[in-house]
């Protein structure tokens, strides 16, 4: 799973993109928010992509440019934050969703880095932007 969130200004119109691939399947997805942030566009990225996944226990692999969503889940930051009900934390609603459907699955993460050329990365990119243009 490739995912990658924009938002042009922050907050700003935003839109995240994602592509599922499990050859032969392939899909791709995207949607866009009229005020958010690049953050809450990434996260919801990866709860969306996971949220398709039609078998629980799947072994996954998420390729995120987000160092912000990576590292909460792979540095365990997220954990801490939902031992203390995400007091004074932003997107708490989302880290929300996230470990419900994180918990069904087997995750790993691998950050990527952005505009380093990798095509799914490329693609989920050009899409986010496309969605969050469909605002201004």
């Amino acid at each position: 799973i490739y995912t990658d969130g924009s938002a042009l200004g922050n907050p700003g119109p935003g839109g995240y993109g994602i592509v599922l691939s499990s050859p032969p399947h392939r899909k791709q997805m995207s949607a866009g928010h009229r005020l958010t942030t690049n953050n809450r566009m990434e996260l919801l990225a990866v709860i969306v992509a996971l949220e398709q996944l039609k078998f629980e226990g799947s072994e996954v692999t998420i390729h995120s440019d987000s160092q912000y969503v990576v590292n909460a889940v792979s540095k365990g930051w997220v954990f801490d934050w939902e031992s203390k009900q995400f007091k004074n934390r932003k997107n708490a609603d989302l880290w929300r969703r996230f470990l419900v459907v994180f918990r069904k699955h087997k995750v790993q993460f691998v950050w990527l880095k952005g505009h380093a050329g990798h095509p799914e990365n490329e693609r989920c990119d050009r899409m986010a932007v496309a969605e969050s243009k469909k605002f201004i």
